[in-house]
């Protein structure tokens, strides 16, 4: 009996489910930008890998959590993911139709296909088979692997914070997740909760189609021009740090973003002590790219209000004691990780939060073949990053395994499906 066989049927009794299947090479969870590029990477270096989606397509948010005037943030030569560019007819900020055209390209280039509707009720390590026992919800399949490749990222599950009075509103109240466009709300009053960049965009979208967003700011921001005389400042950031220590890069910054955007504080924006790159690498708050949004909240038509101490069947009253009438309220309050619902034994790599105990560019490893990618709150080219390493390291370790006199792989079959 092949050992990998024999195993397998005692984590079958283990866990008194469907019988287990090994899996070779590695099991990665979640088929985002993430997860596709560590798939394409193992991919590249003959290393098999079996994708795991509890949607029913690839890069589930991208499609059906954002807005349509959603685009890149950042150009796109900062977002390509690794062995393969964008096409070289896309826009320099591609929209979110393109890059999601990008990522279906990059997944058949890389003959990476998902298996869809898979969601992950629990991934353990078992040290007995000395592998990953990963099991589906609903048809209770279980999966062992010697790799484990988290990669639901860092926005799994909207973040809705309480807000009190909420259920005797008048009005709606939805998340980001679930606004596409501010033309449904045209005419109204509406509150945006949160003013990081999809706040400000989400703002910017709603007054376009005549709307009258009101912009709840309750803390710090730094706000900095998407671009400096005709150059990306994430690009010219990217440069100087090759340079000059952080604190003299976010001085210039600074500097030149008083000059193009005038005192943000005078608009209720009031900037961090901490400056902008500085704050990303020890919090993660990421500064918001101006693509039009102060030029209206200068003018008056995006409106800045602080802090909301609770709804009101007609609108909300704020912490200062002023009440104003709303039609709805869209919170733009970001998301969360899933990973504390679903992956044990991995308190070496994740905190109860689901994020990383160990910063980038190091949180990409933990123990007993466990990887994460999409955590490292730099973006795409973080989990570029992430993805080449891990690739790399697996790599290592698969040649060594494949090098052993009388190993050899068994490829098994699940619910008819070859894994």
């Amino acid at each position: 009996m092949d050992m990998d066989d024999d195993m397998a049927r005692q984590q079958e009794g283990k866990q008194g489910r469907a019988r287990a299947a090994w899996v070779p090479g590695a099991v990665i969870v979640g088929a985002g930008p993430s997860g596709l590029a560590a798939a394409a990477c193992l991919a590249a270096r003959g290393v098999p890998a079996t994708v795991l989606e509890m949607s029913d397509s690839l890069a589930s948010t991208w499609r059906h959590r954002t807005y349509d005037r959603l685009t890149l943030h950042l150009p796109k030569r900062f977002c390509e993911l690794p062995l393969l560019p964008f096409p070289r007819g896309y826009p320099a900020y591609p929209s979110k139709d393109q890059f999601v055209a990008y990522l279906e390209s990059y997944a058949a280039a890389a003959g990476v296909a998902p298996r869809f509707g898979c969601r992950v009720e629990e991934a353990a390590f078992d040290a007995g088979a000395g592998a990953w026992a990963v099991r589906l919800a609903g048809s209770g399949e279980l999966l062992l692997a010697r790799w484990l490749v988290v990669a639901t990222g860092e926005n799994a599950v909207p973040r809705v914070p309480d807000l009190p009075g909420a259920p005797r509103f008048a009005g709606r109240v939805l998340h980001t997740c679930d606004y596409k466009s501010g033309e449904e709300f045209a005419g109204k009053k509406v509150l945006v909760v949160g003013c990081g960049n999809s706040g400000m965009e989400v703002s910017l979208d709603l007054r376009r189609h005549g709307a009258t967003p009101s912009l709840v700011v309750r803390n710090t921001v730094h706000v900095l021009p998407r671009e400096m005389l005709g150059l990306s400042t994430f690009g010219i950031a990217m440069a100087l740090l090759k340079l000059l220590p952080v604190q003299v890069v976010d001085w210039i910054l600074l500097a030149a973003a008083r000059l193009a955007l005038g005192d943000t504080g005078k608009l209720g924006l009031r900037r961090p002590k901490t400056g902008p790159i500085e704050l990303k690498n020890l919090t993660g708050r990421t500064p918001v790219l101006d693509v039009g949004t102060l030029g209206h909240i200068k003018t008056g038509k995006i409106k800045v209000v602080g802090a909301v101490k609770e709804v009101t069947q007609s609108g909300v009253r704020f912490a200062d004691g002023k009440e104003e009438q709303f039609d709805a309220i869209i919170q733009a309050t970001g998301y969360r990780s899933n990973v504390p619902s679903w992956l044990k034994d991995g308190d070496d790599v994740f905190t109860i939060e689901g994020m990383p105990r160990i910063p980038f560019p190091n949180g990409w490893k933990g123990k007993n073949g466990l990887y994460t990618v999409g955590f490292s709150q730099r973006g795409l080219l973080g989990a570029s990053a992430d993805a080449l390493n891990i690739a790399r390291d697996i790599h290592s370790q698969w040649n060594d395994m494949m090098s052993r006199p009388g190993n050899n792989i068994v490829v098994l079959q699940c619910n008819n499906n070859a894994v």
